[in-house]
């Protein structure tokens, strides 16, 4: 399956830092437009470092104060099913980064379950399945995310939908547990596609020149089953953001200088 890279816009930092910082300034607008109509904003986080970093700036803005925080609520579009208190859980670095620091009620942060609350990766799958389902979006029995924020791997991977893994074609559920995936730790749970892709904007963080040739595939329109980058795509806006060493390969009319 081809997909259409004109829908796909990069928007260029000039290096990580100002990475971070830009796309938390975005972040914190996209989400006060929002709560200030009283409206519902559902944040689906990523990990990593650069995921990590965005809300870490985040944390540093002072936008942050004058936000409501009752109206947003936060979700992972993976994790590792490793115990809560690991530090490789994704939810641990969001939580050190930013959430701690705002004032946002406790039953707005779905975390994904961590090994020892669930018996297996299978029934931590499930349970977040379920968790999803209270909140039904015009797709399916999750939420229409406003902000689906998402890192890319090396390997072109996107939360836990690594390529040429069955993960990466599952349709008919919106959360399943990975075996033996090929970065560490094995046991992983993840969104599916129509998940991520029912998100009405995808914003992938991109910093460093091991992600450019990634990037490039993602945009030149390659198969998502190998290359899952290339398979997500928001309903409204389907935006890398990336500095100058991962742009190397973005290709000229791509680049959005206005966004």
């Amino acid at each position: 399956m081809v997909e259409a890279w004109a829908e796909k816009r990069v928007v260029i930092s000039p290096d990580p830092a100002a990475l971070a910082d830009s796309v938390a300034a975005r972040f914190l607008s996209r989400v006060s437009k929002r709560v200030d109509e009283g409206k519902l904003a559902h944040i689906s986080l990523t990990g990593g470092s650069m995921g990590a970093a965005v809300l870490a700036a985040a944390a540093r803005n002072p936008r942050i104060e004058r936000i409501d925080w009752s109206l947003v609520h936060f979700w992972w579009s993976d994790e590792r099913f490793v115990p809560a208190a690991d530090e490789e859980r994704n939810e641990k670095q969001a939580r050190s980064a930013l959430l701690d620091a705002i004032d946002v009620p406790a039953a707005n942060i779905h975390a994904m379950p961590a090994e020892g609350a669930n018996a297996d990766a299978e029934a931590a799958a499930s349970a977040y399945a379920a968790e999803l389902a209270r909140y039904p979006g015009p797709d399916g029995a999750w939420p229409a995310f406003d902000v689906c924020f998402l890192g890319v791997g090396p390997d072109a991977h996107i939360a836990s939908l690594f390529p040429d893994r069955p993960e990466i074609l599952i349709t008919d559920r919106s959360v399943v547990p990975v075996h033996g995936a090929p970065k560490p730790p094995p046991e992983r749970v993840t969104m599916t596609r129509p998940v991520i892709n029912g998100s009405k904007r995808v914003w992938m963080v991109v910093s460093g020149a091991d992600k450019a040739s990634a990037l490039g595939l993602a945009l030149a329109g390659a198969s998502y089953a190998s290359v899952p980058a290339a398979g997500a795509k928001g309903r409204k806006r389907t935006v890398f953001f990336v500095d100058e060493a991962a742009a190397s390969q973005v290709p000229p009319d791509l680049i959005d200088r206005e966004y």
